[in-house]
């Protein structure tokens, strides 16, 4: 699938239909398909049961028993984007079903084919990504209603109850907050490019508020996830077959590769929002730390992967309020900047509770058995305590890119 289609005219620059980017939704899947055509009733029947048969250790059971579909009746767009969810959910399932330590090899034919030609046609990794799971796994629950969250609802989920439904949507909700400030960038690329100094403050004005606002989402993070239900039963599914000790291996796709593949689990790393501010503001990480980034915008999908491309190409937004010598471009550009560097200091927070503190919690009932076996009733993962579910060293990468964010403000 392309990027961009070709048009008789020149686009204007960075017009984000080119990239699949919603002047409403921004990077979210405008109002995603809840159901794939009948042919395909055989994934959706496992995928809208997932939570009752990992718990119950049967979904690799049902997936054995599963005929092998072709994807020949899928098309468009929304058609595949749901396929991709349901098939990352059933697989991440399917893997981790008995937990770190009951993991497969192989993931079988009926489901590796189908899945692997879905990720090909899209441009998307086989395996459970934020573009999945976050992007394109909402719905209203009330059609005409709002896009809050007391008014959504997951379209696949798997285990972890309320809490994973809140992770979903909370996080979903940090990605619409991000929609301003994705059209500012937009407005503030052609304000430098007409030399309209006036348009472009007002646009890095709504950038600022845009990040602002996303910090306020990601706070309601507390109110609707219980970091025991996080650390104990949700993030395993969310953790890949790369850079992970449980499996060093990775995962043959069966009738794909002989060679076992590894991908990275699902991480906020793979959010193009945050790329996509990086490279307006200018924003260099460390050589470490932008080498993962960069790989994470692999399992973006491409049209959002190009839109970054074009930001980096484009004019510098950076140098531009240096040369103007403007006091007010310079402290609207240095707001964008600071509210980017406090974003990632809440999401350090976020993470030293969600992870940090759940995993010293688990680690204490690993010592006593008959405290608590987790709620998950299995054994409490402990292969990723000190890694993100991209794989990533978890807290000097977040501290590492937070620093380099506040490296980026323009000293007076």
């Amino acid at each position: 699938m392309e990027a961009s289609d070709d048009t008789e005219e020149p686009p204007l620059p960075l017009a984000l239909t080119r990239f699949q980017v919603s002047e409403e939704f921004g990077f979210l899947l405008p109002d995603p398909l809840t159901e794939l055509p009948a042919p395909y009733g055989p994934w959706m029947d496992i995928a809208h049961q997932l939570p009752r048969l990992i718990m119950n250790h049967q979904l690799r059971s049902h997936v054995h028993q599963m005929p092998q579909l072709s994807t020949q009746h899928l098309q468009g767009r929304e058609e595949l984007r749901l396929a991709h969810l349901v098939l990352s959910c059933i697989t991440t399932g399917y893997v981790w079903q008995e937990g770190e330590e009951g993991t497969v090899q192989v993931l079988p034919r009926n489901l590796a084919v189908p899945y692997w030609e879905v990720s090909q046609a899209l441009g998307l990794p086989p395996i459970l990504s934020h573009a999945d799971f976050v992007l394109a796994n909402w719905r209203r629950k009330d059609p005409n209603g709002p896009l809050e969250i007391e008014n959504l609802d997951t379209i696949i989920a798997l285990p972890g109850g309320e809490s994973l439904r809140g992770f979903v949507l909370v996080t979903l909700l940090v990605e619409k907050a991000a929609v301003p400030g994705i059209k500012a960038i937009v407005g503030a690329l052609r304000a430098i490019l007409q030399c309209d100094e006036g348009t472009l403050h007002r646009a890095l004005q709504e950038l600022a508020g845009a990040i602002e606002a996303m910090g306020e989402a990601l706070r309601r993070m507390h109110d609707y996830v219980d970091p025991e239900v996080f650390y104990t039963v949700i993030r395993i599914f969310l953790s890949g077959w790369k850079d992970n000790p449980a499996m060093p291996h990775g995962l043959i796709y069966e009738g794909v590769s002989p060679e076992p593949l590894a991908f990275s689990g699902g991480s906020a790393a793979q959010s193009t929002v945050l790329h996509a501010f990086d490279e307006l503001l200018g924003i260099c990480h460390r050589q470490d730390s932008a080498a993962f980034l960069h790989r994470m915008r692999d399992y973006m999908p491409p049209a959002h992967r190009a839109f970054v491309a074009e930001i980096q190409r484009a004019v510098s937004l950076k140098q531009h309020v240096l040369s103007s010598g403007s006091a007010r471009l310079r402290a609207a550009f240095n707001r964008c900047v600071s509210a980017l560097a406090d974003f990632r200091s809440y999401h350090i927070a976020i993470v030293t509770k969600y992870i940090t503190i759940a995993a010293a919690k688990a680690r204490a009932g690993r010592a006593e058995p008959s405290a608590r076996a987790g709620r998950s009733g299995g054994k409490p993962p402990s292969a990723l305590e000190a890694k993100g579910t991209g794989g990533s060293q978890i807290f000097s990468f977040l501290k590492s890119i937070r620093d380099t964010t506040r490296e980026g403000m323009i000293s007076a």
